[in-house]
């Protein structure tokens, strides 16, 4: 199989990925409403939102496998309807569960669709080696994929959708399934590709996950992209002291609103754990500083999620 013909040549300075008003409806169902981002190259953006928003319909249109009723989607300034294959070439597509034809070997499942990348055969064997080791499967090269575990899966679809070499990679909760370490892995190389120029765009609902290795984020909600979505302006914050009574009693004197924490397990007796909304962490670091200077025997004191949860925690969200 020869070399496929060269991709139209892309728009200078465009966006590795942009979409702009789509919309997708079902029936009398619309999935998604209204929804606009932008991927710059280089970049790992993470897309947020409850069940039901149309993450995963949205990111179906991204990629080339479902057409928009309204509004376009570019990649690397080029549409799906008019350069088709040469706009899905620069597109790797990861789903939240990821089919396999369990007869095929790993080796087989990547270099077929290498094939249908139109990669020539020898690069497509070479690079899909390379990936069974990044992902650590290599021990499972010529074993069928009816063998793997969910996990082991989730890491040959992430092989599959870098074996055309992608410089746009979309991840539908790629880390489900995953053991700790392959998570580790995961985020690792997410960064790494990056790194080497590639735009990606990640879904999850483990937000402290994404927190880790994204530079940005699109929240969607009721099927429509959230424009700004700044961060609360005033953070939760948690707080544990091996003296409640004691926090308590000088929170008083001080004004300082004070919440149990809900999720906190029963620690030692005496010992408590709460809830305080700070504006920043000057706030924070003033805040510590008193109770030390009072003589509260503070334990751990940090934010209480990340910027993302939180965020998201602030939204008017609505599950479908």
């Amino acid at each position: 199989m020869g070399l496929p013909p060269p991709p139209a040549a892309p728009v200078v300075g465009a966006p590795a990925l942009q979409a702009s008003s789509v919309r997708r409806a079902f029936g009398s169902m619309v999935a998604v409403a209204d929804a606009s981002l932008s991927l710059a190259p280089g970049s790992v953006t993470a897309l947020v939102g409850p069940n039901g928003s149309g993450k995963t319909t949205l990111l179906l249109m991204l990629a080339g496998l479902l057409a928009p009723d309204a509004g376009e989607v570019r990649v690397h300034g080029m549409t799906y309807g008019q350069h088709g294959p040469d706009a899905r070439r620069h597109v790797g597509w990861m789903p939240d569960t990821f089919g396999t034809w369990d007869s095929l070997t790993c080796l087989e499942v990547l270099t077929t669709f290498g094939a249908a990348y139109r990669v020539p055969p020898e690069v497509a064997r070479e690079r899909a080696l390379g990936l069974l080791e990044t992902v650590h499967l290599a021990e499972y090269t010529g074993a069928p994929a009816r063998v793997l575990s969910r996990g082991q899966k989730q890491r040959l679809g992430l092989a599959r959708a870098l074996i055309h070499a992608p410089g746009v990679l979309l991840l539908d909760e790629p880390a489900s399934g995953l053991d700790p370490r392959s998570r580790v892995d995961l985020r690792r190389l997410v960064r790494s590709l990056a790194d080497a120029g590639v735009a990606v765009l990640v879904s999850s609902h483990v937000l402290v996950e994404l927190e880790e290795m994204v530079d940005d984020a699109v929240f969607l909600n009721r099927g429509q992209t959230v424009a700004g979505a700044p961060a609360p302006a005033v953070a939760r914050w948690r707080i544990t002291t091996l003296d409640a009574a004691a926090l308590l009693a000088w929170a008083a004197t001080v004004r300082l609103p004070l919440t149990p924490d809900p999720d906190e397990p029963p620690g030692s007796p005496g010992a408590g754990t709460f809830l305080v909304h700070l504006p920043d962490e000057t706030h924070a670091a003033a805040l510590l500083r008193d109770t030390v200077t009072a003589g509260i025997p503070v334990s751990r004191m940090a934010p209480a999620g990340g910027r993302l949860e939180q965020t998201y925690l602030a939204m008017e969200t609505e599950r479908r």
